[in-house]
């Protein structure tokens, strides 16, 4: 339920609230949703569109699909915008493949099929750590992110959509961080052969957040001025954005999501900030490998602008 608000007034009803009211018949519900959300459908769907009127069909008929997948009983159960995204990239994927071929109703009623829709142009994202890590997450956990973390919103804007005070919105986003650094360490570990590593990455967490002792702060320092693995590991702890920006983006927005995130003042390689901060006080040793990290950053960003521009050029008639 919603936090009430300081003047005892009536708080909005959040999103995990408005799905099971939508669930249950209530049309009303489901207009408040796309008050809330038609914003950022438009947004992506401007992106990827050919045109004005593409555009609005595109986030029509998605709003139509997503509130027959909710009358169903699937969908999302807190996190509606990234879902909302997912299913307009899907609505616009599954025309183009109409405009190329007769396409059999019963395949496009596969909708929610359960699993994340992920465009064949960035088929492996989904494979990388960080998408593992982040799927791992509770999906309350992975909404947070997704507003506060990618997209940039405030916590005072978020926390209408999720039923809470800004503070707690706040304090459940840098719980959510933590949990995608412990989600992401443990994917590492999980890979990890070198048994002089162990013992580092189990410390790695808390000194990022600079909750070691000194003598376990000199022991993991030391580790790191000789292994570029580990070093590499860090500097991308340091700071969750890049991979949220650059992995998780695209994986909800598809191709589109460098020139949709810029348009919202979001840039993809934001998040290099984090790193480069870092590189600017990292001990001598380690600045190579945090360069290195930055590099891969910006490149990844270019790499998504560029594929954007292609995707958004107008097709031939």
């Amino acid at each position: 339920m919603a936090e009430p608000s300081a003047e005892g007034s009536v708080p909005e009803p959040s999103d995990a609230e408005l799905i099971t009211a939508t669930r249950a018949g209530d049309t009303g519900a489901y207009g408040l949703f796309y008050e809330r959300h038609v914003h950022a459908a438009r947004g992506l769907a401007y992106q990827i569109a050919r045109d004005q009127a593409e555009a609005e069909d595109l986030v029509a008929e998605t709003f139509a699909r997503v509130l027959d997948v909710l009358r169903r009983g699937g969908g999302p159960q807190v996190g509606f915008r990234p879902y909302l995204l997912t299913a307009l990239r899907r609505v616009k994927y599954d025309r183009a493949r109409g405009e190329q071929r007769q396409v059999v109703t019963d395949e496009l009623d596969k909708f929610d099929p359960g699993v994340p829709f992920v465009d064949p142009a960035l088929e492996g994202l989904e494979r990388t750590l960080v998408a593992r890590a982040f799927l791992t997450l509770p999906e309350r956990w992975q909404t947070v992110l997704w507003h506060t973390e990618i997209e940039g919103a405030k916590p005072g804007d978020v926390a209408p959509l999720l039923g809470m005070s800004a503070n707690s919105v706040a304090a459940l986003a840098y719980r959510a961080r933590e949990g995608l650094r412990q989600a992401y360490l443990q994917m590492h570990l999980q890979g990890t052969l070198d048994e002089d590593c162990q013992p580092v990455l189990d410390k790695l967490g808390a000194y990022v957040r600079g909750g070691l002792s000194r003598r376990d702060t000199t022991t993991v320092e030391d580790h790191l001025d000789s292994c570029r693995d580990c070093t590499a590991l860090y500097a991308e702890l340091v700071d969750v954005n890049h991979g949220l920006r650059t992995i998780i983006a695209p994986l909800i927005l598809g191709p589109a999501a460098a020139s949709y995130l810029a348009k919202i003042g979001v840039g993809v390689g934001a998040g290099a900030g984090g790193i480069l901060g870092w590189f600017r006080h990292a001990p001598k040793k380690q600045q190579a490998t945090a360069a290195g990290v930055a590099a891969a950053v910006a490149l990844a960003a270019l790499a998504l602008t560029l594929v954007s521009l292609q995707r958004d050029e107008p097709r031939s008639q």
